[in-house]
Formats: structure tokens, C-alpha cells, sequence
């Protein structure tokens, strides 16, 4: 069995427990912000929480927004939810993998389209 790193484990609880106080922030529209991924150093004193934002640039600049003025009651509900010594430091950052994935995606349905059209 694979021995993880203290981090890892606490950076997925971190993952879950901020996952459950955006569902209660009303302001982020219901289900649209996931959160995607969480990276903690491994001090434990800082975190890079990752999101994702289904929706229009307004949905996204919104949560953006939002996550920034509710950054403080997030980091307080996350000490509430979690035994920890200390709460880490958090900054939000927008993950847009998913976005360039489906432009790869794209790219590649056309490429496949205009090779069908060439036989």
C-alpha cells in the first residue's frame, strides 16, 4: 500500500469541505463552481484551491468576484469544519483545463473532418 503524504490527505479534506461551503454561498449560482482540484504545501500553511466555472464569462467573472469578498468566511468555515493546528492560507484560481481540453477536442474533430473530406 502506497504511503501518502500528510498534504495529500488533508488537501483532500480540504478539497470536500470547501466544496460543501460553496454550495451554501447563495451569491455562486447553484452548481456551476466546482471545485476541481487543491494543492497544500506541504507546511501546510498555504493552499491553492482550483475551480471550475460552467457558464458564460459573466458566471465566471461573478464567481471570481464572489470568492474574493467571501474569501475570509470560506478560510473561517474551513477552520470550523477541520481539526488543524492551523488554517492554511487560501487563494482561488480559476482551472481552465476543462476549456482546453475541449478546444483540443475540437481541433482534433476537424482535423478528422477535413482528412474524410481529402479520400
Amino acid at each position: 500500500m502506497k504511503a501518502y503524504k500528510r498534504a495529500t490527505r488533508v488537501a483532500e479534506l480540504i478539497q470536500k469541505n470547501v466544496a460543501e461551503i460553496l454550495r451554501d454561498i447563495k451569491e455562486l449560482n447553484k452548481g456551476l463552481v466546482t471545485v476541481t482540484s487543491v494543492r497544500l504545501t506541504d507546511d501546510l500553511q498555504t493552499c491553492r484551491i482550483f475551480y471550475s466555472v460552467i457558464g458564460s464569462e459573466e458566471d465566471k467573472r461573478n464567481a471570481e468576484k464572489v470568492l474574493a469578498e467571501n474569501l475570509k468566511q470560506i478560510r473561517y468555515n474551513l477552520a470550523q469544519n477541520m481539526e488543524l493546528r492551523r488554517t492554511p492560507t487560501i487563494d482561488f484560481k480559476y482551472d481552465d483545463s476543462g476549456e482546453k481540453a475541449e478546444r483540443i477536442f475540437e481541433i482534433l474533430d476537424k482535423i478528422e473532418h477535413e482528412k474524410d473530406n481529402k479520400e
